[in-house]
């Protein structure tokens, strides 16, 4: 092999590397987001679920799903506090 060969690949594997790096904070900050939506959305059909004879209900919608993903028990709180107050 050609030592111009050998440095455009270890190049490229580099670039590769690096580019893979940036990538990952990104990708693993998506990847909770989704996860979090997701127990979020549980979290509030578990509310209506059990609540609905107390008459507190939440609607299940991506808006509030991903309020509670991204806040967590403090976003259920907050949507609770809203549903009350209007």
């Amino acid at each position: 092999m050609d030592f111009s060969v050998i440095i455009v690949i270890a190049a490229i594997v580099l670039g590769v590397i690096i580019v893979l790096r940036l990538l990952a904070k990104p990708i693993r900050f998506i990847f909770k987001l989704l996860i979090n939506t997701v127990l979020g959305f549980v979290l509030l059909w578990l509310i209506n679920f059990f609540g609905g004879g107390l008459g507190i209900a939440l609607e299940l919608s991506l808006f509030n799903a991903l309020i509670v993903g991204l806040l967590g028990i403090p976003g259920v709180l907050l949507l609770l506090a809203i549903h009350f107050l209007l």
